[in-house]
């Protein structure tokens, strides 16, 4: 069973509930963008419009202006199009169960049955197949991050110990921050008359928000960030998953406030401090010693070959050979000379597919084939245990902070990149 990460399933059930009003199919009109392959409609565009629009009205936010909300819905599908297209094209697939066990877990969220949250959706006019397409959609863009991006950070000792040199402040380490943003990006290979016209974009914004404007509808009519048009909520963020220079920043704002204009690779930002809270200093964690076999999906071992070979691996575990000798001679990972064996894990210390499906295994367990960015695996729990790791923590902690901070920034940049390489042309405004 493919469980879905709870960081993950949050960010599907704020989608879920941010496209209420995806409306049943009609038949196309007219086109209003291309898509490499792709086209986007104008019946497309306008219930995505419609579904927006509530959302910012459940959130009490004004809208933009009827032409500003339009460009910006627009650009959003444009970008998700081009992702999903990629993920497609290279073969990611989401299949009916996964689509189903994550629609449940919404429902759960909701505190529905599936055929109550079904009931709720068409009473408010949402098509539940529009919505099953959404979902499907978003799950596919997440699996495409952690494939083309998260499964690739690494963060060396080297970094941790840069990082607590220049952090020597416990209580600024322990630091959590609430925060809202604005990006103005710059397409890549963009040249200075490109790079100032989104700087006076940049600052167009801020004088609107001096002006009094609420952060929310200025992100919404403004930033080209994907959440703009929830406000530009970024959530919690502990001090080591910001920028140093965010986090200086913000460390001289008061709750509320927004910071200067500031710069980085991806363009032009506006972060507004809305709370900050320090962190437990205990920590007690569930740790899991499991080992595993790993089978890597590659350009010579397609994900079917892959798939195959692993259900004969356990078939053969199944019928009595031994784990330990099956990993050392069949797995590809460099735990493959120790039997598979993973030590003690962390809550973090593997990627979300695979530490999801281990955390519903029983002690003694042998897991279905289970996908991950990697490959496919067979895992076993050994051992659970209650480990206090508050002297332990902090590299540990660290290590997953940067890990988030430089995934999140090269996220950015890779898709960034494809939308930058894609052919892409509007005609929005064609009669």
């Amino acid at each position: 069973m493919t469980a879905i990460p709870a960081r993950i399933l949050a960010s599907l059930l704020a989608l879920s509930l941010a496209h209420p009003a995806l409306a049943e199919p009609v038949m196309l009109d007219r086109i209003v963008a291309v898509v490499n392959k792709s086209v986007v409609s104008e019946n497309e565009l306008n219930a995505r419009i419609k579904s927006v629009s509530a959302n910012l009205a459940r959130q009490k936010v004004e809208a933009p202006p009827p032409d500003v909300l339009r460009h910006q819905v627009l650009d959003r599908l444009i970008s998700e199009r081009v992702l999903s297209d990629y993920a497609s094209d290279t073969g990611l697939r989401i299949d009916e169960r996964q689509l189903d066990q994550t629609i449940e877990r919404i429902a759960e969220q909701n505190k529905m049955s599936v055929p109550q949250f079904r009931q709720a959706l068409e009473r408010e006019g949402t098509s539940y197949a529009g919505f099953r397409d959404q979902i499907r959609q978003d799950m596919l863009i997440q699996r495409l991050r952690e494939r083309e991006v998260d499964g690739r950070v690494f963060v060396t000792d080297a970094e941790i110990d840069q990082y607590l040199a220049a952090n020597k402040d416990q209580a600024r380490t322990e630091q959590e921050y609430k925060l809202a943003h604005i990006l103005i990006a710059i397409p890549e290979g963009s040249g200075q008359d490109v790079v100032n016209a989104k700087q006076l974009r940049a600052g167009e914004a801020a004088r609107q928000l001096a002006g009094g404007k609420a952060f929310a509808e200025v992100a919404a009519g403004f930033s080209d960030a994907s959440d703009a048009l929830s406000g530009g909520d970024l959530g919690w963020r502990s001090a080591g998953r910001l920028p140093p220079a965010f986090l200086d920043a913000l460390d001289k704002l008061s709750a509320g406030q927004v910071t200067k204009v500031m710069r980085s690779p991806a363009g032009f930002h506006l972060v507004k401090l809305v709370e900050k809270r320090q962190r437990d200093g205990k920590e007690i964690v569930k740790q899991t010693h499991a080992r595993h076999i790993l089978v890597k999906v590659n350009e010579l071992n397609s994900d079917n070959d892959a798939k195959t070979r692993i259900l004969e691996l356990r078939e053969r575990i199944q019928n009595g050979a031994k784990f330990e000798e099956q990993a050392k001679l069949h797995s590809e990972d460099g735990s493959a000379s120790k039997g598979g064996d993973l030590d003690w894990l962390s809550p973090g210390d593997t990627v979300p597919d695979f530490e999801q499906a281990m955390n519903a295994l029983k002690p003694g367990e042998l897991s279905q084939a289970i996908r991950s960015p990697y490959g496919w695996h067979l895992i076993e729990v050994l051992e659970r245990r209650e480990q206090d790791v508050t002297k332990d923590r902090e590299r540990t902690r660290v290590r997953l902070e940067l890990r988030d901070r430089k995934a999140d920034e090269q996220y950015e940049d890779w898709a960034r990149q494809q939308r930058d390489q894609a052919f892409v042309e509007i005609r929005l405004d064609e009669k």
